[in-house]
């Protein structure tokens, strides 16, 4: 009787059914698909985030919250809130940082403000470098009660904001040289030898009173949040569809040669 060489050879092929390639798209596909399903969760997080400060920038100035909640204060229940300020300036303890705006390079003002709670630090706007703001305000501290015999009472509406903070790519301040990079509330108030509240407020436009030093210009707070969650969750799931259709394409390939095998 003759020998089917072929009845009695491996079967090649059901490399679609491999286990291997099966549990690595599998883990591929779980993957993906998960991440797709953390950037949904994030863009809920991020429109509720939008809305929630759009609600705040938009609606009627209030009094910034009492001394008492200042240690309680967080950028999620309220950087962003429309406050109005009453009390006097301390022009002379004024702080430039530097800043890169829509009016150029230059700096922003800080400078304490006395209120009945306590002093806060209030970004008066930007000036332009060549005005050398920071060699015109030096970096001294506070004597004595830096507010007793303060000059005329001002009110100032503008945006409550919490410190600003270095990241990995920001400068370091140097608060001995008078150069500062972010709006660091602690450092600044330490720098000065002030007690302040542990956030400042961003002046809105128009509000520089008569006498006001520089007349910075206002109202250059930058309110916008990237969002582009949805095209990452689009990108994952799209990528979770990919692996799944070239596991079947393999899967089903493989299935094909070894009904041919069969056949023959």
């Amino acid at each position: 009787m003759a020998r089917d060489d072929r009845a009695a050879s491996p079967v090649p092929g059901r490399r679609g059914f491999s286990p291997l390639l099966a549990s690595a798209a599998l883990l591929l596909i779980v993957l993906f698909a998960g991440l797709g399903t953390w950037q949904v969760y994030r863009l809920q997080w991020k429109l509720d985030l939008i809305a929630r400060v759009d609600a705040r920038v938009h609606a009627a100035p209030a009094p910034p919250p009492p001394r008492a909640r200042w240690a309680g204060i967080t950028p999620g229940s309220d950087e962003y809130r429309r406050v109005t300020l009453h009390g006097t300036y301390l022009y002379d303890l004024t702080t430039p940082v530097q800043a890169l705006t829509e009016e150029g390079s230059g700096y922003w003002l800080l400078t304490p403000l006395c209120t009945q709670d306590g002093i806060i630090l209030v970004n008066r706007g930007f000036i332009p470098a060549e005005l050398g703001a920071r060699t015109r305000y030096a970096p001294r501290r506070a004597a004595g009660d830096p507010c007793a015999g303060a000059g005329p009472a001002v009110d100032v509406t503008g945006l409550l904001r919490t410190s600003e903070h270095q990241g990995a790519f920001t400068r370091t301040n140097d608060p001995g040289a008078g150069r500062w990079y972010t709006r660091d509330v602690a450092a600044i108030a330490a720098a000065r030898g002030l007690t302040t509240a542990p956030f400042f407020v961003d002046a809105a436009a128009n509000q520089n009173p008569p006498g006001s030093p520089d007349r910075p210009v206002g109202g250059l707070t930058v309110v916008t949040f990237p969002n582009s969650h949805l095209v990452y969750a689009i990108t994952w799931y799209a990528l979770a569809l990919m692996v799944a259709g070239a596991w079947w394409w393999v899967a089903r390939r493989g299935q094909d040669h070894d009904d041919d095998e069969r056949h023959d």
